[in-house]
């Protein structure tokens, strides 16, 4: 009976562990203040008038780039942080096998994932879209996009669908499609 209880703490913690790193990417992702700063810069780049910091960009490249690459390093050390937790669990003597087994496991989901994300990202860019975060969760996906001249269009979302579709297991009503501003 102890043995029961010690197996469901240990994976009681390492789904909460899970969660506040999956938690701590998506709240980074979601925050309406990294948006808001992405979408100033990108005007003050595009009009060449200085950003909030006071430096202007004299390149025009669009400053929301900022945003899909401070993204995608949001998205990879959280998951960097899950791994190094449940990494712990399988060097851990204090876990059992099935616990080390889980751990493995999940390890090994967030490894797919990666490739994955980065699989559809290329996939999205090669379509001529200019820039694309991909998050794979466990039972949805988030795409964050940059928009084409004009917005994003109903056949744009169905080409991106498409795309997240044909290289994952999820159904079109699992994928949201975001604009980035």
């Amino acid at each position: 009976m102890k043995k029961i209880k010690k197996r469901g703490a240990v994976y009681g913690v390492i789904a909460l562990m899970l969660c506040v790193a999956v938690y701590l990417n998506w709240s980074h992702v979601g925050a309406p203040d990294d948006l808001l700063v992405a979408e100033q810069a990108g005007n003050a780049a595009q009009t060449g008038e200085p950003t909030a910091d006071g430096a202007g960009t004299e390149t025009g490249a669009p400053a929301s780039n900022d945003y899909f690459a401070t993204s995608r390093l949001s998205r990879e050390q959280a998951r960097d942080e899950a791994i190094s937790i449940l990494k712990e669990t399988t060097e851990s003597e204090a876990a059992d096998s099935e616990a080390k087994e889980q751990a493995t496991a999940q390890i090994s989901v967030l490894a797919e994932n990666s490739v994955t994300e980065a699989r559809v990202e290329s996939l999205i860019r090669a379509k001529g879209y200019t820039d694309a975060v991909v998050m794979i969760g466990s039972d949805s996906c988030n795409v964050v996009v940059e928009p084409p001249e004009g917005g994003l269009q109903a056949t744009d979302v169905t080409v991106l669908k498409d795309i997240v579709m044909t290289e994952t297991a999820m159904t079109a009503g699992q994928i949201k499609i975001v604009e980035a501003a």
